[in-house]
């Protein structure tokens, strides 16, 4: 009746069974079983309660404070403020919330000008015929302008000066906005500078904007002193350093992302307060390249296309893009900017890390740009003669 119980039994518990029973030989091992169980409260202690820093994986080799680390469960993610819970809950409702569909959808092109609009006849000839599928708005930060375009009449709104770098660039956006989105058919919104040109003819910017499932608004991560470097600890805990991105002021943006910038209060004013020119010494932050880049990178990275629909050419290395002359613009110049099909962004620290990224819209590759800018006055005629032919010929 005993003889299964004994299959179960290995040789040496036999031995043990068979031998004398004397208390010396069952004191031997006892320091190895009290070791064994102190390492092994060690690892328990140290999974349940793993350490928070790598100074604290000295005990083990890098190698295997690796291994442990992938172990451990998700750090638990920062308890939002109640400013930030605040504003996340209304963005996220207007984001979710759908768009009433317009029976006249238009683009509003919101012109961010010093005095004068020195392109408003090349601007006239682009709208010619589209009236009923764009709207207007004029502002202007140094005096009314004189318009020639009808277009333009009765377009400028109520504006404040500009100051290159300040807060005020980042106001007089919002201001744009908000009156734009008074008219609820404006389902589209671009904004232009007084030296920004057409490259394409109005129906190839209404259908590339108007049926994209992105704003394109400029966005990337740059480690270098025109980067990260302008960043201020004063932003946390809503804005971390790994957030904060850099990119091109000149965007367009879907109604719902117009909506959630004029809404937004908490981010804005961390931007005002901690994103200027002489902050902390000699840092200078121009929140007109970090407010946008970085809001929507936090609140909705995969509804925006990370690049800019508006060409500049920063190659000259200068604080400022190149800007054309008479002499410069040509029939080539615009076949070159039209035909580009990357967009790309190039770091401010020594290693000069140049990122390349293929323009999609809608997953396809497409041409990148559909303006251009800094264009001097002086270029008007040449543009107004060149248009009616760039535009109307297949330029890539």
């Amino acid at each position: 009746m005993k003889t299964p119980q004994l299959w179960r039994l290995g040789i040496k518990d036999l031995q043990m069974m068979s031998a004398p029973r004397h208390r010396a030989h069952l004191k031997k091992p006892t320091w190895i079983i009290v070791l064994i169980s102190l390492v092994s409260v060690f690892l328990v202690c140290a999974y349940v309660f793993p350490p928070r820093n790598t100074s604290a994986c000295y005990v083990f080799s890098s190698s295997s404070c690796k291994v442990f680390a992938d172990w451990l469960p998700p750090a638990p993610a920062r308890e939002l403020t109640d400013e930030e819970v605040a504003s996340r809950v209304v963005i996220r409702d207007i984001l979710n919330t759908p768009q009433a569909i317009s029976k006249n959808p238009k683009i509003a092109f919101m012109f961010l000008i010093p005095d004068a609009l020195p392109f408003e006849k090349l601007w006239d000839e682009f709208f010619q015929g589209h009236e009923d599928r764009f709207s207007v708005y004029v502002h202007a930060s140094k005096g009314k302008p004189v318009h020639t375009s009808r277009f333009f009449l009765d377009r400028d709104i109520r504006s404040e000066k500009v100051v290159w770098g300040r807060i005020s660039m980042i106001d007089a956006e919002r201001r744009l906005l908000a009156n734009a989105l008074k008219d609820p058919d404006n389902q589209h919104f671009v904004l232009l500078s007084d030296s920004c040109v057409p490259l394409r003819d109005f129906d190839y910017v209404y259908n590339y904007l108007m049926y994209t499932n992105v704003s394109y608004i400029d966005k990337f991560r740059d480690p270098g002193p025109h980067g990260s470097g302008r960043y201020s600890e004063h932003m946390l805990p809503e804005v971390e350093k790994k957030d904060f991105h850099k990119g091109s002021q000149w965007f367009t943006m879907k109604r719902q992302h117009a909506l959630i910038i004029t809404a937004d209060s908490l981010y804005y004013t961390l931007f005002r307060d901690f994103c200027k020119p002489g902050m902390e010494g000699d840092k200078n932050c121009y929140s007109d390249e970090h407010y946008l880049p970085t809001f929507f990178h936090m609140l909705d990275p995969a509804g925006i296309a990370n690049w800019s629909v508006t060409h500049v050419d920063w190659s000259e290395g200068k604080w400022h893009p190149k800007s054309y002359k008479a002499d410069d613009v040509s029939m080539e110049l615009v076949k070159n900017i039209t035909s580009i099909t990357e967009n790309v962004h190039m770091t401010s620290d020594e290693k000069k890390e140049i990122q390349i990224r293929p323009c999609l819209w809608n997953g396809e590759r497409r041409p990148c740009y559909l303006f251009a800018r800094k264009f001097f006055p002086e270029t008007l005629d040449r543009m107004t003669m060149l248009f009616s032919n760039y535009t109307k010929h297949s330029l890539g």
